[in-house]
């Protein structure tokens, strides 16, 4: 995010559960089975909780799960349990407070850690998973400490490559620490094995070879994974993506609110993903960022 926020979008922007839910119940029925709840940041929703049971009442939705800073994660953690989540992912770019502090421009780090071990506590929400985001200069000095983080919990962490998505316009591509890079720091002190990928995963996940935790690593950067990409993605205001990179949107807000058919709106849908990008172009001569940030685009 920006160092002076971002814009609050009026609330008839923003659409509203019932209109999640249809969307949602419409994609389900056309074979989307995994449903990720992401932002900004999801949880500042109000009666956020309530989505979440409307979704994971939807047949066909198979996982349900969120993506959260962790900032209000304790104080919702057993109501989101109860409502349906089943897995979390929670944004943490650095285990020292100062760090964070400077990463995030709030000193929440013990605040986040208490929401992590509230969520980690319900043994029905597997996997949990720790996100940061690789950025060289800074990253380099939290491989280790991340990687002890992982050796001596239930937590996967996972780097992800810092990518053309920020409200700043400060990405370079030599600002990009790869996973390489950081698997091979991590592997001199913490011997390292592949694990075999799942289709369609973001992730080449390692285990620790003494058994002992395991750890991810997402390059869309320096290994991108365009070819394997089945996602797509709905904004908090109702527009629908086909890639983080996406130059062009596919309303659905308005057909939603002009009373169009099931049908009708299935027919917005697969237009749109007939044309989902082929690559995200990221690192080629004339790439140009997207107007949307990741802040309001969603992980």
């Amino acid at each position: 995010m920006p160092a002076d926020g971002l814009p609050w979008l009026d609330r008839e922007e923003v659409l509203r559960f019932e209109e999640i839910e249809r969307v949602v119940r419409l994609l389900a029925a056309m074979g989307v089975g995994d449903v990720r709840l992401t932002g900004g940041e999801p949880l500042v929703r109000r009666e956020f909780p309530q989505l979440v049971r409307m979704l994971a009442r939807i047949p066909g939705v198979a996982d349900l799960s969120l993506t959260t800073n962790g900032y209000l994660l304790e104080r919702d953690a057993d109501a989101l349990v109860e409502a349906g989540i089943g897995r979390v992912n929670v944004s943490i770019d650095s285990l020292q407070r100062d760090r964070f502090f400077h990463m995030t421009r709030r000193d929440s780090l013990p605040r986040v850690l208490r929401g992590l071990e509230a969520i980690a506590r319900h043994e029905s929400v597997r996997p949990i998973k720790v996100n940061a985001v690789a950025m060289r200069g800074f990253t380099e000095e939290e491989a280790i400490p991340f990687a002890e983080f992982a050796r001596s919990t239930a937590f996967q962490v996972r780097f992800i490559e810092f990518m053309p998505l920020d409200a700043d316009h400060a990405w370079e591509p030599d600002a990009v620490l790869t996973g390489e890079e950081l698997r091979r720091i991590i592997d001199r002190a913490h011997p390292l094995e592949e694990a075999p990928r799942e289709p369609h995963a973001t992730a080449r996940v390692f285990r620790f070879k003494d058994g002992r935790g395991e750890i991810g690593f997402v390059n869309p950067v320096s290994e991108p994974f365009c070819a394997d990409c089945n996602r797509i993605r709905l904004t908090a205001d109702g527009k629908l993506r086909t890639c983080l990179f996406s130059l062009h949107e596919t309303d659905l807000r308005d057909p939603l609110r002009s009373d169009a058919s099931d049908d009708e709106l299935e027919q917005v849908v697969r237009d749109a993903v007939w044309r989902k990008e082929l690559k995200h172009h990221v690192g080629e001569p004339g790439f140009r960022q997207p107007p949307r940030t990741m802040s309001s685009i969603g992980g």
